[in-house]
């Protein structure tokens, strides 16, 4: 079912939660919708499920207006966070449950029901847990059953509100990897909110990133990380140091920096900023070079460089521990920086290009 959401806004009293989303899904399309929190990714996904209204805009799936269809005639499959499981239900009456709640005239017969969820037990791989009750599961068990429930009423859409928030780190892997094959047997249109990174780029076909109830920039992960659309992006993507260059001819120059390594950019001549993450800078010994190490830290495969700068704490850069590079480093070294990539985002416009939206190309870049 593809789905088309044009110029959609929603208010919270004062604050603006939606500012004009325009967002295209395809058929049988899985979509992250990555943000911090706070960025209206969940507004937009409720609105979708008819659990919220918006103040203007259009919703359609199919050519259809939703926005003129209550819940719960959307036939939506909706997974929260916490489950929603009822707790005096067992496995398979919560997987029915859906089922067994249609009006008189729709709902399936008994027999019909119980095929149903036994199809589903199979499928989801909890087919011994059917009679328990959900406080005898783990996390991933009852996120499982969570998603049967979803399942069994065969949803046009699939919406997952962070699915596995409230799960450890190694069942969350497992269960993205779950997720994807499901995903792909169904060929359902998946939409599915996150402010985890890895979980949104190892599971989506495409990553919509949302900052402050727009959206910011739409595309895969080395699109997204190599050519974040704006300065928040390039921040969310983990570009913690920002400094200060000058663009001439479309060549960013600064004091300590060889800037050699990053392309021309089609950008205005004059001041920048230059936003880089840890992992794409290698710190150069130089005998007066800008930076000076205070503070060297291994975390086993990482050897991370605290650096200062006159004496003020400045940012780290972090390199593989037993890279060449790593064995010169000491601290009080001076160093200077090559980044391997960055983001350059120019002073002088008041936006760079392109502007908010799908950048599944790079920033056009000149020859060198």
């Amino acid at each position: 079912m593809s789905i088309i959401v044009q110029n959609m806004t929603k208010r919270f009293g004062r604050t603006e939660v939606l500012r004009g989303i325009d967002l295209t899904i395809e058929s049988g399309e899985l979509v992250a919708l990555l943000g911090p929190s706070g960025s209206g990714k969940t507004t937009l996904l409720k609105i979708i499920a008819g659990l919220e209204w918006p103040d203007a805009g259009r919703l359609q799936v199919e050519g259809a207006d939703w926005l003129q269809l209550a819940a719960q005639d959307r036939r939506i499959g909706f997974v929260f966070q916490h489950y929603a499981l009822f707790p005096h239900m067992t496995v398979r009456d919560n997987i029915a449950f859906g089922l067994t709640v249609r009006p008189r005239a729709e709902r399936p017969g008994k027999a019909v029901i119980d095929a149903k969820v036994d199809e589903l037990l199979e499928f989801l791989q909890i087919a011994p847990l059917g009679e328990r009750y959900p406080l005898q599961l783990s996390g991933g068990q009852r996120q499982r059953v969570a998603l049967g429930r979803a399942l069994a009423i065969q949803p046009t859409v699939l919406l997952l509100d962070e699915p596995f928030g409230a799960l450890d780190a190694a069942v969350r892997r497992d269960l993205r990897q779950w997720l994807r094959g499901v995903h792909d047997a169904t060929g359902s249109t998946t939409i599915f909110v996150t402010h985890d990174q890895e979980e949104a780029f190892e599971l989506a076909d495409r990553v919509v990133v949302m900052g402050e109830g727009r959206i910011e920039q739409i595309g895969h992960a080395d699109q997204i990380v190599d050519h974040p659309a704006s300065p928040f992006v390039a921040r969310f993507m983990g570009a913690t140091i920002e400094l200060p260059v000058t663009l001439t001819a479309g060549r960013a120059e600064g004091e300590g920096l060889d800037l050699s390594h990053l392309p021309r950019r089609a950008l205005p001549d004059g001041p920048a900023t230059l936003f880089l993450r840890p992992a794409d800078v290698t710190p150069v010994p130089t005998a007066n070079g800008r930076w000076r190490i205070c503070r060297l830290t291994s975390t086993g495969s990482l050897l991370r460089v605290d650096l200062d700068e006159g004496g003020t704490p400045g940012f780290s850069v972090d390199l593989p521990r037993r890279a060449p590079q790593a064995r010169a480093l000491t601290v009080g070294t001076r160093v200077n920086l090559a980044p391997e990539a960055g983001a350059l985002f120019s002073t002088v416009a008041e936006r760079s290009s392109p502007a908010r939206g799908d950048t599944t190309q790079p920033l056009k870049e000149h020859s060198a």
